[in-house]
């Protein structure tokens, strides 16, 4: 009796250690409503039903074999939602990610400021060009100046990460914020700038790839530095600016002429009154972040207002230049000086008043001004010199053809008087003197 009780109890166990390990290797968890029923022997003939949640049933033939399903359905819809829940949340987190990160390269980039001068640059492409303008290589000009003005303001800012940071005005950057790191934002700027220098050299040409690196050049290791040392940054940064016209009309002629300096010193110029009103404005942050500003120097102001008024002067005569050397229509004068004494206007009430609040309306003339000049050089541009020349010369030999009362040697000795009286017309002979210190010298041609 000892005996038969002992291996009963080992069958037992045997049995508790086996199922369990069945249900192991299933993958089974047990659930306290799950439950083994043993049917009539004459039905199912002994064999284990299971059910309807578990993963083990008996054979539809009665056979008595385990027909084994796989997962458990409870299970396996957990599973899913889990999967599915995970795949969510790093999707989630992956556009969480590239948007931090994509705005971190829009405020690296400066792009408000980088998009301004990417207007200037299409502007001299646009002025640069002849009668149509190839839309392809516009793209491409401002595509790669976009990347090189990125380039240029993120280097200044991690030039000037600790001055940033002493600053209310900038110390929420991505750089003093901690929201990126400088070698990361240091590969950003290399990225960009060797690109956009690429760009610029295989769809435009080498002299327009050349502006633009020494432009990243100068504004980056030039005037950069010069900010924490003297105040004549200011200006620097003004011939900074005078570039990226320059840049548009070399990628569209190919060439710098003496014409494509108009925009330039609309902008040198422009720039004057428009840094005096914001270094005015932001004059305590200035001090605070060691920057050395010409307004630190001026505590009443005064000489930032004169110098401001004096560049907004020099503005006048633009509009005159633009229409004497054949680049706009007689109308663009009255516009250009329309602006000019708009804008000087702003600089007299400040000069008068020397408050935040006429610094801050000189500081939104200056805006206005630059979009409305660039818009009406554009608007009243006429056709350059040479294809004036070429339609002449057509309809001269038109004449020829049906008229035969103008002998050979007349058409030469006339072609000839025309070519010497249009290279023989000089430029404004100030143009090389002040206001104008920039400009190349006048060439006047040998006779």
């Amino acid at each position: 009796m000892w005996k038969k009780t002992n291996s009963l109890s080992h069958f037992t166990r045997l049995a508790t250690t086996n199922s369990s390990s069945f249900n192991r290797h299933l993958n089974f968890k047990p659930f306290p409503n799950r439950l083994l029923q043993i049917a009539d022997a004459d039905n199912t003939h002994g064999s284990i039903i299971r059910s309807n949640s578990t993963g083990v049933r008996s054979s539809s033939s009665g056979s008595g074999k385990l027909d084994i399903s796989g997962l458990d359905p409870v299970r396996a819809i957990g599973s899913t939602t889990d999967v599915i829940n995970t795949t969510t949340f790093r999707a989630k987190e992956f556009v969480d990610i590239a948007r931090n990160y994509a705005g971190c390269y829009w405020e690296l980039s400066k792009a408000k400021l980088s998009m301004l001068v990417v207007a200037t640059s299409g502007a001299g492409y646009v002025l640069g060009s002849g009668s149509a303008v190839d839309l392809a290589g516009l793209c491409y000009t401002c595509a790669g100046t976009m990347m090189v003005a990125a380039s240029a303001n993120t280097l200044n800012q991690v030039f000037e990460v600790k001055n940033d940071a002493m600053m209310n005005r900038t110390r929420r950057r991505p750089l003093p914020s901690g929201r990126m790191t400088v070698p990361h934002a240091v590969t950003w700027a290399a990225t960009v700038g060797l690109a956009g220098t690429a760009l610029l050299a295989s769809k435009a040409n080498l002299l327009a790839a050349g502006l633009g690196a020494s432009n990243l050049f100068l504004y980056a290791f030039v005037y950069t530095p010069l900010k924490q040392i003297h105040p004549v940054n200011t200006w620097v940064g003004a011939v900074v600016g005078t570039i990226p016209p320059l840049l548009g009309w070399a990628a569209a002629s190919g060439q710098i002429s003496l014409n494509s300096w108009i925009l330039p010193a609309a902008l040198y110029f422009w720039q004057i009154p428009h840094f005096m009103a914001l270094a005015y404005l932001c004059r305590d942050d200035y001090a605070a972040g060691g920057f050395k500003m010409f307004s630190l120097a001026d505590p009443s102001g005064r000489r930032t207002a004169l110098v401001a008024l004096r560049n907004c002067i020099y503005l006048i005569p633009l509009g005159y230049l633009a229409y004497d050397w054949g680049i706009t229509t007689g109308w663009f004068c009255l516009e250009s000086t329309l602006l000019a004494l708009a804008i000087s206007g702003t600089a007299v009430s400040f000069l008068q008043n020397r408050t935040k609040g006429t610094a801050r309306r000189m500081f939104h003339a200056s805006l206005l001004y630059l979009p409305v000049f660039m818009s009406g050089l554009m608007f009243h541009r006429v056709y350059n010199n040479d294809e004036h020349q070429s339609l002449a010369a057509e309809s001269t030999n038109k004449n020829m053809a049906t008229s035969h009362t103008i002998t050979a040697h007349e058409h030469d000795s006339k072609n000839t008087d025309k070519k010497k009286h249009n290279h023989s017309r000089p430029p404004v002979a100030y143009a090389s003197v002040a206001p104008f210190p920039f400009l190349p010298v006048p060439i006047y041609a040998s006779s």
